[in-house]
């Protein structure tokens, strides 16, 4: 059977491809990071409303689901706390094995709101966090998401909070596992977190 000249050129281009690899592969002091390697754990210190300071190994062994925000938000946080709850009633005996966090990024506003109470509004077992500037900054670096205070006369003390407003899932090792945008219903997340179980 005789190759047309495309099919030659697309051989040749292989083979040069796989030559480069290997050089790749000899040359190089490093081989290629592993999806293990690549993966990152994103980390906290953050007092809950009693004042414990809480990381991530006090949930070791518990799927995290975070989501980060503050009470006076007028629709995202509601919204996604809904879709939290849902997610921990319908979770059943499951829900042991998982731990929500909602980390403040409006911290002193918050702590003086009553963080417990806004979260338990939604579910007795969201776990409310609310730090301080440095701890708050150091979270959102960690977890690589983005806030800022913003002025809007129209809102409570004059001012707003605008932040990420995805649900971050972690594995019971720490590990990053993935994102839920936001608007992402309750039967999604459960359908991706109870295989994980």
């Amino acid at each position: 059977m005789r190759l047309t000249r495309l099919q030659k050129i697309l051989w040749a281009a292989a083979g040069v491809a796989a030559l480069a690899y290997g050089a790749l592969m000899v040359f190089s002091d490093r081989a290629p990071v592993s999806v293990a390697e690549a993966a990152f754990r994103p980390t906290f210190s953050l007092p809950d409303a009693e004042g414990r300071l809480r990381t991530p190994a006090d949930f070791a062994g518990k799927h995290l689901l975070v989501f980060f925000g503050f009470t006076n938000c007028p629709d995202v946080c509601p919204t996604t706390l809904a879709e939290v709850a849902q997610v921990m009633d319908d979770l059943g005996e499951q829900a042991e094995n998982v731990q929500p966090l909602f980390i403040s990024v409006d911290p002193e506003r918050d702590r003086r709101l009553g963080l417990a109470a806004f979260t338990a509004a939604f579910h007795p077992t969201i776990l409310g966090l609310a730090g301080d500037t440095e701890q708050t900054r150091a979270a959102a670096e960690s977890f690589k998401i983005f806030f800022e205070r913003q002025d809007d006369a129209a809102a409570p003390d004059g001012y707003t909070m605008s932040h990420s407003p995805a649900l971050y899932l972690i594995g019971p090792d720490g590990d990053w596992l993935r994102q839920f945008t936001y608007g992402t219903p309750a039967t999604d997340i459960l359908a991706d977190l109870q295989p994980r179980l």
